[in-house]
């Protein structure tokens, strides 16, 4: 009866063990702020290569969690440096693979209807006063990089302490897209990347660049990643995946491989 049981219990790790040769997919984690990007990234290289790529897309810091616990990601794309140092300092991304990849811009949104005009933010901006009785929205200032990118600058501008009590905090930053898109606050604040693709909100001022750290996106590949990935990580840094970003609005800051 022993020797049946070992037989069968045999047989299904023998059965399974191809299968799982055969997943060649790549699962990729990046930041929400890069998904419609990533998105067609991630085709252009499933049809030139016939591997399939599984995305998840969310905040940077849940991302980076994730992969602290255990998660099988093979590439890490963050929002900011703290994360990606912060897998780096725990010795689950391979250092020589890491680059920084992308650059972007933060920006004060409004409803697409609101009738704000252009808002010029400078030292001593009132985004309090400008946001009236509603909420402004923003990703986690907390851990999330565009909630802290946001704060940043409203400490920079003098703002923060009369802002804090009016923000509508949102667990990532296209989610506070989302809040200012339905109409749920006048004000939010966000990746320029993000405001130009949602068609419900409009760009109404631009922070100072001098008055937060330069948005930067690395990129690099887990400890456990599977052969496949480097290719894919070349072509996140091709001359085609440049188009690709360039084209929703964020800046190149590399010299492309291919």
């Amino acid at each position: 009866m022993l020797k049946r049981i070992a037989l069968v219990l045999l047989f299904a790790l023998s059965a399974a063990l191809p299968a799982r040769a055969q997943d060649n997919s790549i699962l990729v984690f990046a930041a929400a702020s890069m998904k419609n990007a990533i998105d067609d990234i991630d085709a252009a290289f499933t049809k030139a290569n016939g591997v399939q790529i599984k995305a998840s897309l969310a905040a940077s810091s849940a991302l980076a969690k994730q992969i602290e616990q255990g998660a099988p990601a093979d590439v890490f794309a963050s929002a900011d440096l703290d994360w990606m140092d912060y897998l780096d300092k725990k010795n689950l991304i391979r250092k020589d693979t890491r680059v920084n990849l992308l650059g972007n811009k933060l920006v004060l949104i409004a409803p697409k209807d609101s009738k704000l005009g252009n808002v010029k933010i400078e030292q001593g901006f009132d985004i309090a006063q400008l946001a009236g009785d509603g909420r402004i929205a923003v990703a986690d200032v907390r851990a999330v990089p565009a909630g802290k990118y946001a704060k940043a600058a409203l400490e920079k501008l003098g703002a923060w302490a009369a802002a804090e009590p009016k923000l509508a905090s949102a667990e990532n930053v296209r989610a506070a897209l989302a809040l200012v898109g339905r109409g749920e606050a006048p004000l939010g604040i966000v990746y320029e990347t993000d405001a130009k693709i949602e068609k419900n909100v409009k760009i109404v001022g631009y922070f100072p660049e001098s008055s937060y750290p330069a948005i930067t996106y690395p990129v690099a590949l887990t400890t456990t990643a599977k052969p496949g990935a480097v290719q894919y990580l070349n072509h996140l840094r091709s001359n085609l995946a440049k188009s690709v970003f360039e084209t929703y609005g964020f800046t190149f800051l590399i010299k492309p491989t291919s």
